[in-house]
């Protein structure tokens, strides 16, 4: 009964949420709504990463891949291809190629997973920004794009997606298999757990949502660059996030990207000159004292205020 209250009180929590981040545009000014914007984007990368590296443990530095790919399909197609059309093709794209790269690529652990994710993502990005430089295309200038409204309101769908998507596969059965790999992922196949699927199967996941994510994202600017999208900082900055939430649940990536995004944003107000000095120096220091992230502090207090006062004899 308990556990179906707090259930209950989450879903309206995040009813509530959604509401409000949808009345945003008709009341606040563009730079709101642009920083309500760059949170979307951040809670739909987080979670669509967490679904893979925090519920197996593989952590990977190529979301930028998916997230780059979607961006460069949507602006080479755009004025020629419907926005209904590019942008799910966009999240096609992305999880095409997670499925082509997935088998070679999830059977690596450890720092060489992570070091192979982020060369697979450097490979793709100078692939195009060269066949760009041969064709004569350093950059790109996009004509007739969507109104700021009209490019949150998708963001907003997509940042929703990806909360949907972690939440049901960590309450699944694929995702407690997911999370037996990040235990011991030898005695998980000696159970019977289809290791190589589910890897695969979460990978591929997990690549999708970026993907369009990316393709929404590179309607914000008139101005493209290939190489920006393909930045390595992207994937840097959501694993932060993750890990400040902390967690394996929708909850913990939340709090860290609420977190992060609006101390980034009044770090860059109130010190330009030596911003990411502080945000890494801030950074550090959650590594350090709290280890299991926000979500954890959060339980940790939860439990014990409940639990029972002993009462001395």
């Amino acid at each position: 009964m308990k556990q179906n209250r707090s259930d209950l009180s989450t879903w309206a929590a995040g009813a509530l949420a959604i509401v409000a981040l949808a009345g945003l545009p008709l009341v606040a000014n563009d730079y709101i709504v642009g920083v309500g914007l760059t949170l979307l984007m951040w809670v739909a990368l987080t979670q669509s990463w967490c679904v893979l590296s925090q519920l197996t443990g593989y952590v990977s530095l190529g979301l930028v891949v998916f997230y780059g790919m979607g961006a460069y399909l949507v602006v080479i197609s755009w004025q020629a291809v419907p926005l209904w059309l590019s942008i799910p093709g966009a999240g096609l794209l992305a999880a095409v190629f997670a499925f082509l790269v997935g088998l070679p690529v999830m059977r690596v652990r450890g720092p060489y997973f992570v070091i192979l994710t982020f060369g697979l993502a450097e490979l793709v990005k100078y692939s195009i920004v060269t066949g760009e430089a041969a064709s004569g295309v350093a950059s790109r200038i996009l004509f007739g794009t969507p109104e700021l409204w009209l490019v949150y309101g998708l963001m907003l769908a997509l940042a929703v997606a990806s909360v949907v998507l972690l939440a049901a596969v960590s309450r699944s059965r694929f995702g407690h298999g997911l999370r037996s790999l990040r235990e011991n992922e030898e005695a998980a196949e000696t159970v019977g757990v289809p290791v190589a699927r589910f890897k695969l199967t979460a990978f591929v996941l997990s690549a999708a949502i970026p993907g369009m994510v990316g393709g929404v994202m590179a309607l914000r600017s008139t101005y493209f660059v290939a190489g920006q999208v393909f930045d390595p900082m992207i994937s840097v900055t959501v694993i932060a996030m993750a890990l400040l939430g902390g967690g394996d649940s929708p909850k913990g990536p939340l709090l860290g990207v609420v977190f992060l995004t609006l101390l980034s944003e009044v770090l860059w107000a109130q010190a330009p000159l030596v911003y990411m000095l502080i945000l890494g120096a801030i950074l550090m220091v959650f590594v350090l004292v709290l280890p299991n992230g926000l979500w954890g502090l959060w339980q940790e207090r939860r439990a014990r205020q409940s639990r029972p006062v002993e009462v001395l004899p």
